[in-house]
């Protein structure tokens, strides 16, 4: 089969194809430069704890290297700290589990520095092949695959099974497959510096509101970096104010003098001003084409990450390409990527464009209302910590991949479609690991929960209990699964299990092992299933119900068997109608 045309060699276009790779997929990577990205001081990105997993699961493991997890988060108000707060490490303490209680702490470093990583991991990768100075001008699809041609100076015909234009805010591709952007322009700007200074909060990320020297502006925020660097950020008006290097640097003055009582010396590294702009493409997908990252949405107001956001257009993206490149084509499977990463996306753009009137509106009887000021740091907080509306991980509770009635299948804190926890697990071999460490390999996960398992030989624990029922179980489902233990996860009890997708997202959660509630929820999250693997279960629940009503009558057991069958028969011919 061809492999996938990902447009675009930015961090998201670089991640997707990594992704894939993983998942045994070849790509051609298409880069409109020549194979490097220009080191910007000043252009800096935050990940969340998920996502810099996936980065570093996709082979750029020393990304703290080259980046800082915040320890804390200051906000201040005029001349009065508002808040302070712990942040604990992304990773888990020695021994045990992650700090409870903190919230985890992003990562802060340089796009450049993100860039050349994953660049680093790409040449290392053989399914992934980087074509640089590769701009396409035609793009043609067809029932079997799509075709694009580059211009000069590497004129050529590319044929690919899928596409995903990773080609930024100006695409190419979306603009080839006519989709319209529209949105908001230039919905906050900023003016950017990097230098290297002593401040008085070292490994704290600052948020200060109405700073009172006179250049401070509306809010002024500092962001540190390793090696005693900072990215400082100055809230500029809406319209109007011309942005000079002497400008920056009397800000620069002031705000240094304003915290830490003098100017302190620095070296300046780079400037820059940053305009925002909040849009969303109207479609992610025609046929056999797909978007990702700034080609399909622009956000960044209020601490939001579009970034962030383009990694986890990639990872939603890549697991779906990888079943239907191995398994054929899967249209309600494809289609849920534009069904929930959208829907994610757009709820965080109208968080961000409900809040920003509160928090920008300034002035009024809103700045007398005891406690204003607190509220306003918590919604300006969400942002830039990865909460709340505008910044924690994306649920997909309303996914047309959720299994019917998944409210039912409560029976852990995590809801279904939310990111599962990343707690220890062990596999039937013996490993242990954390759990997003089995994440991305193109397979879901069944994950018991079975306390004192780490205390037994697992040649005993495999044999006991509840574990052949649930091997079986798992090994008449659809596709390969992984099966994993974990003594202990949020909320739930012994012996219950839990279905999370490839993504790490959970889909369902059952109080024992229920094989024909686990067939048809994995079923679900698939958008269907092989023939094989559906007789397989089939076969499995008319055994089991053959034992539990071992005593009746004949012809009343045939007659519920008959009944069974023919309703799992509607099911899978319900769930295959949308393919093609």
């Amino acid at each position: 089969m061809d492999p996938v045309i990902v447009v675009g060699a930015g961090p998201v276009g670089l991640t997707l194809s990594l992704a894939l790779a993983a998942q045994g997929v070849p790509s051609v990577l298409l880069d409109e430069g020549p194979g490097a990205e220009e080191p910007r001081p000043a252009r800096t990105v935050v990940l969340r704890e998920d996502t810099a997993d996936l980065v570093g699961r996709l082979g750029c493991r020393e990304l703290d290297r080259v980046g800082l997890r915040w320890t804390g988060w200051r906000s201040m108000r005029r001349k009065q700290l508002v808040r302070e707060m712990p942040l604990r490490g992304g990773r888990p303490d020695e021994g045990g589990e992650p700090l409870p209680g903190l919230v985890p702490a992003p990562l802060h470093l340089p796009q450049h520095e993100l860039s050349a990583a994953l660049r680093a991991a790409v040449d290392k990768e053989p399914l992934v092949r980087l074509v640089p100075l590769s701009r396409i001008d035609t793009l043609e699809q067809d029932r079997d695959g799509i075709t694009v041609h580059t211009r000069e100076p590497g004129s050529t015909w590319w044929r690919g099974s899928y596409l995903v234009g990773c080609d930024g805010a100006r695409s190419t591709v979306r603009k080839l497959l006519d989709i319209r952007f529209p949105g908001r322009t230039a919905v906050e700007r900023h003016a950017v510096a990097a230098l290297r200074a002593e401040l008085p909060w070292p490994g704290q990320a600052v948020s200060h509101r109405q700073p009172p020297w006179r250049t401070g502006g509306e809010e002024v925020s500092a962001r540190p970096l390793p090696n005693g660097v900072w990215r400082l950020d100055w809230l500029l008006p809406p319209r109007g104010e011309l942005v000079t290097p002497e400008a920056v640097i009397t800000r620069i003055r002031d705000t240094l003098a304003g915290w830490c009582g003098e100017t302190p010396p620095y070296e300046l590294l780079d400037t820059g001003v940053h305009t925002l702009h909040h849009r969303l493409a109207r479609r992610w997908r025609r046929q056999r084409a797909f978007l990702a990252g700034d080609a399909a949405h622009l956000l960044g107001a209020l601490g939001t990450q579009g970034l962030d956001e383009g990694i986890r257009d990639a990872e939603n993206l890549a697991w779906k390409l990888a079943h239907a490149w191995h398994h054929g084509p899967a249209e309600q499977l494809l289609d849920s990527y534009q069904a929930e990463r959208r829907a994610a996306v757009a709820a965080r753009l109208r968080a961000a464009d409900q809040s920003l009137p509160i928090l920008r509106g300034g002035g009024g009887l809103r700045t007398l209302v005891p406690g204003a000021a607190r509220g306003h740091d918590t919604l300006l907080a969400d942002g830039h910590l990865g909460r709340g509306a505008l910044g924690a991980p994306p649920s997909y509770s309303h996914s047309p991949l959720s299994p019917p009635h998944a409210e039912a299948h409560t029976v852990v804190g995590t809801p279904p479609g939310a990111p599962v926890v990343d707690v220890t697990v062990t596999a039937p071999d013996g490993t242990t690991t954390r759990l997003r460490e089995r994440l991305g390999q193109g397979h879901p996960l069944v994950i018991l929960v079975a306390p004192g398992t780490g205390v037994w030989d697992r040649r005993h624990w495999q044999t006991a209990g509840v574990m052949p029922r649930l091997t079986d179980a798992v090994a008449a489902l659809p596709g390969t699964t992984e099966l994993l233990v974990t003594e202990s996860y949020p909320g739930a009890s012994a012996h219950t299990v839990l279905l999370v997708r490839p993504d790490g997202h959970l889909v369902a959660a059952f109080g024992g092992v229920r094989p024909a509630e686990l067939f048809t929820a994995a079923q679900a999250a698939l958008g269907g299933a092989p023939r094989a693997g559906r007789e397989r279960a089939e076969a499995e629940d008319e055994e089991s119900e053959s034992r539990k009503n071992r005593e009746s009558r004949e012809s009343r057991e045939s007659r519920e068997s008959s009944d069974e069958k023919g309703a799992r028969t509607r099911v899978h011919a319900d769930g295959t109608a949308g393919h093609r």
